[in-house]
């Protein structure tokens, strides 16, 4: 028999998820995977106002993993006007083959299991007169190039973590997916990081970097956007104290997950970024107010 890559686990709030075993990572580990997926990505992505608005949304869904993202935002959509299309993306189909094998467990696939079915077999499947899901089955960073790809007014990003999959977060990639950007609707994407070193990247890219709503344990999370007006809450100047002052956060370059300073250099760019040139100065005392890369010291 194949060897198990999975494992239902039960969180602290009792609902069950699933753990690759290989890296002990939990899907939706904090409040389980409806739950986080609601108010991570549709909630606060303001799916349902945003397609009442537009008549049309595009859904990138980077990490189709067990389907949460995905099926969150069919149960929230799917009475709505307007005409919407779900790309899913993922390197691998196990998980979802495994959690459909474990719906008992699993109970937000059971309703979804003959429209799962179908999207596995065909790549594409309509879910209703309204809503067209499609499989993208490789690598996110080489399927998001295709040219005959829908840009997206709305990306779920959600890989493993940068320790686990690093090529998913390198500063590379996400200039060529902000790049993939240019031009288009405001676009949103919603991801579980708090994380300063992403933070960071994330700027250096291009983005627009926000904080993001708090979900479980964790008292935030973060957005970014091709365009201002879909931030809410954006990262002020007070920010790159943090970024000075932190032991992780330089970006993510290469194959190797190394957690370092940032550099003077990167850090000038993090600070001449659009987002900053736009914010007034901190008016903090340890900064004087003066041009943070003036206030630059070995260490």
């Amino acid at each position: 028999m194949p060897e198990t890559k999975f494992e239902i686990v039960e969180l602290k709030s009792g609902i069950k998820s699933l753990r690759l075993i290989d890296n002990q990572e939990t899907f939706h580990p904090g409040i389980g995977p409806v739950a986080e997926a609601r108010i991570l990505h549709v909630e606060q992505q303001r799916l349902t106002e945003r397609l009442k608005k537009s008549g049309r949304l595009v859904i990138w869904d980077v990490g189709l993993g067990a389907a949460a993202n995905a099926v969150a935002a069919l149960e929230a959509l799917k009475d709505c006007a307007g005409q919407v299309e779900i790309h899913s993306f993922d390197k691998t189909l196990e998980p979802l083959q495994f959690g459909l094998q474990h719906t008992e467990h699993l109970d937000y696939l059971a309703p979804y299991a003959p429209v799962l079915s179908s999207l596995l077999q065909d790549g594409v499947v309509q879910v209703n007169p309204r809503i067209r899901w499609y499989l993208h089955l490789g690598d996110f960073r080489e399927q998001m190039l295709k040219t005959d790809l829908p840009v997206p007014q709305a990306i779920f990003y959600d890989p493993y973590s940068p320790s686990a999959n690093v090529e998913m977060w390198t500063l590379e990639h996400f200039k060529r997916l902000r790049q993939r950007l240019d031009g288009a609707p405001p676009c949103l994407l919603s991801n579980y990081t708090r994380s300063t070193l992403v933070r960071v990247t994330w700027l250096m890219a291009g983005f627009i970097v926000g904080v993001g709503t708090a979900i479980g344990d964790k008292e935030e999370t973060t957005l970014a956007s091709n365009s201002p007006v879909e931030i809410h809450r954006p990262l002020s100047r007070e920010f790159l104290k943090k970024v000075y002052l932190s032991h992780a956060s330089a970006p993510l370059r290469g194959q190797s997950y190394a957690i370092e300073r940032i550099s003077e250099e990167d850090f000038e760019v993090v600070q001449l970024s659009e987002q900053f040139r736009r914010a007034q100065i901190c008016p903090s005392e340890a900064w004087n107010s003066q041009p943070i890369f003036s206030l630059w010291q070995p260490r």
